[in-house]
């Protein structure tokens, strides 16, 4: 049985364009915090997965799908499953809500890789951790 994390964000001005419209381009950040939230909340740690496994993650390829537009103030809950969990990368789908209106949806490809940026497997201990979040 798969289970999905959820994270919130509130949406500054920062994060606007001149018509009060979340810019396109800060989903990406948003969907960024939600993932390294998500690590977190399974108990890997980025900066000890480098220093102790010699491992990190990177972004492959991203492909967005924007339904409706987030706006300055609103609180967006943030989604994350993985759709895929190879030995060496991952997919997931992660989507951005507010109240019950669906904002956008991503597929991010993420690989692991070795501090000289070579390909590797996700240590074994951390991807035990992701198996419940796999669709």
């Amino acid at each position: 049985m798969s289970s999905e994390f959820n994270w919130e964000v509130r949406v500054y001005y920062e994060d606007t364009d001149a018509g009060g419209i979340v810019y396109y381009a800060n989903y990406l950040k948003f969907f960024e915090r939600a993932r390294t939230e998500w690590l977190r909340a399974i108990g890997v740690g980025q900066h000890q997965l480098l220093q102790e496994q010699d491992a990190m993650f990177v972004v492959k390829s991203v492909s967005a799908d924007y339904h409706a537009p987030a706006k300055l103030d609103d609180v967006l809950k943030l989604t994350l499953k993985i759709e895929k969990l190879g030995r060496a990368s991952l997919v997931v789908v992660q989507e951005a809500w507010t109240g019950g209106t669906l904002l956008n949806t991503a597929r991010v490809k993420i690989g692991c890789v070795d501090s000289a940026l070579r390909p590797r497997a996700v240590p074994d201990d951390t991807a035990a951790r992701m198996r419940g979040f796999v669709l």
